[in-house]
């Protein structure tokens, strides 16, 4: 049971503590073995310890690939130090003196927890532990059966242990744990009957499908934003983002607080609507365009893998008809230098099958030679292509942001056109309208006002150039990195199989200068 660290010494986890706990958990040779070797913590997956008066969990970063946890029967009163445990299946923390649920957040690979006897008064912090099917809470202060509905959100949660909690006492405890955690199967150690969670449901239905329905409704919206996530990302790839709407549009006025005020000259609403309608049509066309140009990409580089697979496997098949060919000499070679009949004879089969692997070498690296020679030329077509495709997809990107360019231009005379009119009209006191104080202040006099419009128009045309630079950045860097990662995957390819080769013929090698060194023991003998 949890101890008081008032009656007992509290220990640390330290390294010595922790290589201790590893040398007894395995068997006596072997820990031996360990002590004299040491010990890689990352080689652990389980580790047990229990018993050792613990009241900070701390130290074990290093023991990243646990799977499996006992840390039960201690004094811990705080859960922390189980960051960087992400491979965690299995944590026992039972037996200790823990007040509330936290530190978890990483470990979403866990599947069976145990916080049996402990002081915990409130379910809470494991919405990460969509893997976890046990928990064992029992003997805790659970005082609140509101807490099974946040035990919902756990879809995998099977097995459920809460015996001993003020809960408990609760008559109707069990039926609305099973309405509430539907696809519970053991509560309490004993299996949910079908009369059970018929009862179960019939009883707390009025407060289940409210419940349900507001998951559904949650889920769907989860849904819909990862959906509209998932096509943003796809709009990335083709560098078109945001351009399917009027977000540049309204970037563009964000930070211009004046263009807002001289909404208010006349005419100027009209004007600034006619902008934002062709505006908007510009971008939209954009970003179909650039849809489009995204699925050239990926065809182009879709063929190219074919292409190049196509290649690799022809040459491949071959290398493997040059090998069982060989093997299939070699078999019968092999037998004839173990039975020849005098050294003389042996010597002689020796030689010729020297040749044999000198020969099989040649072959094996003539092919890959005309094998990469062919990857290359496949690579500078490529690259070609990426580049004529990428070149395209410039200029016709330059071409519509020098529209967007021109109506920003033409807005901006127009603009300027109204601005100076409406000023000299209340200069003369012929200006009808009723404007407010701060646009007021903007018709002060000519020159200032010249300096606004033209300092928003500048601000506007950075917006319009800044989105065309992400767009052109973009496409050099796929252009680059895309040619780059082909020709870098040939590069590796190119000397893996090179190294293959050069090891299969080191072996064969190495078997034939093994009956010649028996060969010659043999006649040594005799």
């Amino acid at each position: 049971m949890s101890q008081s660290h008032s009656r007992v010494e509290p220990n640390l986890i330290d390294d010595e503590l922790v290589q201790k706990a590893i040398e007894e958990q395995c068997p006596e040779d072997i820990g031996m073995l360990l002590k004299m070797e040491g010990i890689n913590f990352k080689d652990v997956t389980e580790l047990q310890l229990s018993f050792r008066n613990i009241l900070q969990v701390d130290n074990l970063w290093q023991l990243e690939n646990l799977t499996k946890l006992q840390l039960d029967n201690n004094i811990i009163e705080k859960i922390e130090g189980l960051e960087s445990l992400v491979h965690l299946v299995w944590l026992d923390l039972s037996f200790n003196n823990i007040e509330v649920i936290e530190g978890l957040d990483t470990l979403v690979k866990l599947q069976d927890l145990s916080l049996y006897n402990n002081r915990i008064s409130k379910i809470e912090h494991m919405d990460t532990l969509q893997e976890l099917q046990i928990l064992s809470i029992g003997k805790n202060n659970l005082a609140s059966l509101e807490d099974m509905i946040y035990l919902r959100k756990l879809k995998n949660l099977r097995t459920l242990s809460l015996t001993g909690n003020p809960l408990c006492q609760d008559e109707q405890y069990p039926l609305f744990v099973v309405a509430s955690l539907p696809d519970l199967m053991y509560l309490d150690f004993e299996l949910v009957s079908d009369t059970t969670r018929e009862a179960a449901v019939l009883k707390y239905q009025d407060l289940i499908e409210p419940l349900e329905s507001e998951e559904a409704q949650a889920l769907a919206q989860l849904e819909e934003k990862q959906a509209k996530q998932k096509e943003l990302e796809y709009h990335k790839t083709a560098f078109v983002e945001h351009l399917n709407g009027s977000f540049l549009f309204d970037s563009m006025y964000a930070e211009d607080p004046e263009a807002a005020k001289l909404a208010y000259l006349p005419g100027v609403g009209d004007l600034l609507q006619a902008y934002r309608q062709e505006f908007v049509s510009v971008c939209e066309n954009l970003f179909n365009f650039g849809l489009k140009e995204h699925e050239k990409r990926e065809a182009e580089v879709s063929d190219f893998h074919t292409s190049l697979q196509e290649a690799l496997t022809a040459n491949q098949q071959e290398g493997r008809k040059i090998i069982l060919d060989f093997e299939h000499q070699s078999s019968r070679m092999l037998d004839e230098i173990h039975n020849a009949s005098s050294k003389d004879i042996a010597e002689s089969k020796q030689a010729e099958y020297q040749q044999d692997i000198l020969q099989l070498s040649e072959a094996l690296m003539t092919l890959e030679m005309l094998v990469a020679d062919q990857v290359e030329e496949l690579l500078k077509d490529f690259e070609s292509n990426i580049a004529a495709i990428a070149s395209t997809f410039i200029e016709d990107v330059k071409g519509i942001m020098t529209q967007c360019r021109d109506l920003e231009n033409r807005h901006h005379e127009k603009l300027l056109e109204i601005s100076i009119n409406t000023l000299e009209k209340l200069l003369k006191n012929e200006l009808h309208e009723d404007l407010p104080d701060d646009v007021r202040m903007l018709l002060m006099d000519k020159p200032s006002l010249v300096n606004t419009l033209n300092a928003s128009h500048h601000i506007r045309l950075l917006k319009i150039n800044l989105r065309e630079s992400d767009i052109l950045c973009s496409t050099y860097r796929w252009q680059a990195s895309v040619t780059e990662q082909a020709f870098q995957e040939e590069v590796d390819r190119n000397r893996e199989r090179v190294r293959e080769i050069v090891q299969y013929i080191d072996n064969l090698q190495e078997e034939l200068d093994n009956l010649r060194e028996l060969g010659d023991n043999a006649a040594g003998l005799l």
